[in-house]
């Protein structure tokens, strides 16, 4: 459980995810890795030049860490959940406690997870769909409706003349590992309840 747990500090050390796109004029690609506390280029000028893209599609540049709020409460929400599972670990260490515990922080973890995950989709949706009508290139359908320009949340999507690749990184594999390892504690405290 402590070991589980603490490896979601290394979501402040690590990206969390990566969306990567490639196109005619980047070959070799441009990428960004969104942290739980700022979005950062994967190479120096990265962010400039997929907030120069984005401007004449008429997209708002992407974000500064003072202007989300879930750059301030998403790493307060993992303080907070690394503090209560070591705590709850350590009492399972020195003393037995029932493990419906693990199992509630898990469970609870998996649903502060999904919200994030939810919250950040919304922003990606929001963010390729509410477009400058005055920008310099309008996206629009067949029909001559406007087209949503967002990345996926995960996985592979064509957008325009850009293939646009979304995954976890080392920081999300942190966390999949540490979830993982919280689970097991789970049915490990289980059976040393049931033995007593």
């Amino acid at each position: 459980m402590i070991v589980g747990v603490s490896l979601l500090l290394g979501l402040f050390y690590y990206p969390l995810w990566n969306i990567h796109l490639i196109a005619p004029q980047y070959p070799e690609g441009i990428a960004m890795d969104i942290y739980i506390n700022d979005i950062r280029g994967v190479e120096e000028f990265d962010i400039a030049k997929i907030d120069m893209l984005n401007h004449y599609i008429g997209m708002e540049p992407i974000p500064k860490p003072d202007e989300m709020i879930e750059f301030t409460l998403f790493p307060i929400v993992i303080i907070i959940m690394v503090a209560s599972g070591v705590i709850l670990g350590v009492i399972g260490f020195v003393k037995k406690i029932n493990p419906a515990w693990f199992m509630g922080w898990f469970v609870l973890m998996i649903i502060l997870g999904i919200a994030g995950m939810w919250d950040f989709n919304a922003w990606m949706v929001e963010y390729g769909t509410n477009l400058d009508p005055n920008a310099a290139i309008k996206l629009l359908d067949p029909d001559g409706n406007p087209m949503q320009y967002n990345p996926p949340l995960i996985g592979y999507k064509k957008l325009l003349n850009f293939d646009v690749n979304s995954w976890p990184q080392t920081g999300g594999y942190f966390m999949f590992v540490g979830l993982f390892l919280v689970f097991v504690s789970y049915f490990v405290g289980r059976k040393e309840y049931k033995s007593l």
